[in-house]
């Protein structure tokens, strides 16, 4: 964990307030652990609501954190609805702050549903979930998770991952997130929703979701067992012969990381996204991978 120190640009010189640093040698494992994590996105044009059910364990490691209470990030959300174990909290039951969600004196295990609105066309920040060129996408390396729920946001609590998302179906046919696609189907109102699942465990930061107007390209591969792993690329209409390269560098990289390291590609699904308002050069998100177009796109006649 690196060090690190953090001001408030809105504060004056006079009154900041430093955050502590903090040194790896201070690092101890999660108090709570999240063994599952189940999420629900609908999308609309001014606002996303996102459910997520977390089942939440205490950490019986003897070197974690002692804590009694459950605290989770989260930053810009606005808090619709809280319960454990299908019971309602009542506001004195737990702390909000503009950075976290605290709920003390918890049990060992419980699943915690919580329901939040956020507003992606509004996030300017490209952390988390956000709205650009008409299109849905996420980054969340390091810390952009918690703009999206509350979490345990930080890379050694690992969770499988479950996640439905609806959208109106006309402008956003294409509905993608990390593992793979177990279910899908059409909702009122012109919407239609996707489901997803990734039956390994995986950090918060490698979380994805993408929802637009894209077209694909499609390959296969098969792997060193002889299973067959489906790979699409997407891109919009216009950038689509330029993604062949691409395809072609995927299957060698997927040869190759079973010829070098004896590693086989553990999902059914590969996927690559290619878009030109995504704020990095690249993410490997487990099973989506997001590309920024200047980073991905060939054409054989390009000098």
């Amino acid at each position: 964990m690196a060090d690190t120190q953090s001001r408030d640009p809105a504060q004056n010189e006079s009154n900041v307030v430093s955050e502590p640093t903090i040194y790896r040698a201070d690092y101890r494992p999660s108090a709570f652990l999240i063994e599952r994590t189940q999420l629900d996105f609908q999308l609309f044009a001014d606002k996303t609501i996102v459910r997520s059910v977390l089942s939440v364990v205490r950490n019986i490691d003897k070197t974690a954190e002692k804590s009694e209470a459950l605290v989770l990030h989260g930053s810009e959300l606005q808090l619709q609805s809280i319960a454990i174990d299908g019971v309602q909290l009542q506001k004195d039951a737990y702390k909000l702050s503009p950075t976290s969600l605290v709920i003390p004196n918890v049990p060992a295990s419980f699943d915690l549903e919580t329901v939040v609105e956020i507003k992606p066309a509004e996030n300017l920040s490209l952390e988390g979930l956000y709205q650009s060129d008409g299109m849905f996408c996420t980054q969340c390396e390091a810390e952009g998770f918690r703009r999206i729920t509350y979490y345990l946001d930080r890379p050694d609590v690992m969770s499988v991952f479950t996640t439905r998302i609806e959208a109106e179906k006309t402008q956003f046919p294409v509905l993608l997130s990390n593992g793979n696609k177990v279910n899908s189907g059409e909702a009122e109102g012109g919407r239609h929703w996707v489901q997803w699942e990734d039956p390994f465990k995986k950090p918060c930061y490698l979380f994805a979701l993408v929802a637009g107007d894209l077209a694909v390209l499609e390959d296969r591969y098969t792997t060193m067992s002889g299973r067959e792993v489906k790979l699409e690329i997407f891109a919009v209409e216009k950038d689509l012969d330029k993604c062949h390269h691409a395809m072609d560098s995927l299957k060698r990289s997927m040869r190759w990381d079973e010829q070098v390291y004896g590693r086989e590609y553990d999902l059914d699904l590969y996927m690559i996204v290619a878009v030109s308002f995504f704020n990095m050069g690249a993410m490997e998100n487990k099973g989506l991978n997001i590309f920024n177009t200047s980073c991905v796109l060939a054409h054989p006649k390009t000098q």
